[in-house]
């Protein structure tokens, strides 16, 4: 299965709280901290939720 790197690159301050949770269930904790996770259906539905405060790299 492909993996993929997220980078948290804009600050969550000012956000809804669902998206400042869905930050911490990615486990992205500070900013500019990647994050190596796999590409399921899950984690890409919540990266697809919080695309404008991350960089998302595919790991081949």
């Amino acid at each position: 299965m492909k993996k993929v790197r997220i980078t948290q690159v804009r600050s969550a301050i000012n956000r809804p709280k669902r998206q400042k949770l869905t930050l911490e269930a990615l486990g992205i904790k500070k900013l500019n901290r990647p994050k190596d996770h796999e590409a399921t259906p899950q984690v890409l539905g919540m990266i697809d939720k919080i695309k404008h405060l991350l960089k998302i790299e595919e790991i081949k």
